[in-house]
């Protein structure tokens, strides 16, 4: 189980956001590269980056920072990205700076052919990003409920040959109150490619529940609030899912 520490980019800064609301930012860094340093240090073995400003503006806003990043860190781990990506330039654009997986969202649920496109022109480095409630689809950073059902849309999207699916349940986004298991579960078994959950990791309880169903096909997790504001000791809880997965 590969546990993946969040840096959401807003204004150039390290924030966290509460329930995806981008007036509810709390600063954690002023510089993105030092931050994804110490992550690095940290045991982290893949880094999510999400462009906030770029999330709503629809286009990058955060080029400056997401670039410290790359520079800093270099290939020595994997770099996801997603928020305002919208065309197959910018994608082309940030994979030439040295990210790894592009992060698609709404774009993919608005536009399916962009998403079809990116696959075909950037195989394996394409992941789709799904944030759902009560296994329905949000838009526009989640403000807009739509009627796709997740799973309907993810199997979809498999067919396209996107490399995975980022699962969001927004309900508990930012609440550290656990990770949506049970569906999360529910979408890993109807597909094939891998499943990273994501929303609600609050501790190494949730570590050990997301390990006991990693066989069903969820290889990951992405980890934000509690690790920044110190409810999850981020090595320490990479160690166990070390450990529980040896097992």
């Amino acid at each position: 189980m590969l546990l993946i520490p969040a840096i959401d980019l807003k204004d150039g800064h390290c924030v966290r956001l509460r329930q995806g609301d981008m007036q509810d930012a709390t600063v954690f860094s002023e510089d993105p590269g030092a931050m994804a340093r110490h992550w690095l240090d940290q045991g982290a073995r893949r880094l999510h980056l999400v462009d906030l400003n770029g999330a709503v503006a629809g286009k990058p806003k955060n080029e400056p920072a997401i670039k410290a990043i790359v520079k800093e860190l270099g290939d020595e781990i994997p770099i996801q990205l997603g928020g305002g990506i919208r065309d197959l330039d910018t994608i082309e654009r940030y994979l030439d700076d040295g990210i790894t997986y592009i992060i698609i969202g709404t774009a993919a649920v608005k536009n399916p052919g962009f998403l079809h496109d990116a696959c075909s022109a950037f195989p394996g480095h394409i992941i789709v990003g799904l944030d759902a409630k009560d296994g329905k689809v949000a838009v526009d950073g989640w403000s807009k409920m739509t009627g796709h059902d997740v799973i309907d849309l993810a199997k979809k999207f498999e067919d396209y040959g996107v490399e995975g699916v980022i699962y969001t349940d927004i309900g508990r986004d930012g609440m550290l109150n656990g990770v949506n298991i049970e569906a999360t579960v529910k979408l890993a078994q109807a597909l094939r490619i891998p499943v990273i959950a994501s929303g609600g990791i609050g501790s190494l309880d949730d570590i050990d529940a997301l390990c006991a169903v990693e066989e069903e096909g969820i290889t990951g997790a992405i980890t934000g609030r509690a690790i920044y504001e110190g409810k999850l000791d981020f090595k320490a809880a990479q160690e166990r899912a070390d450990a529980k997965s040896a097992a």
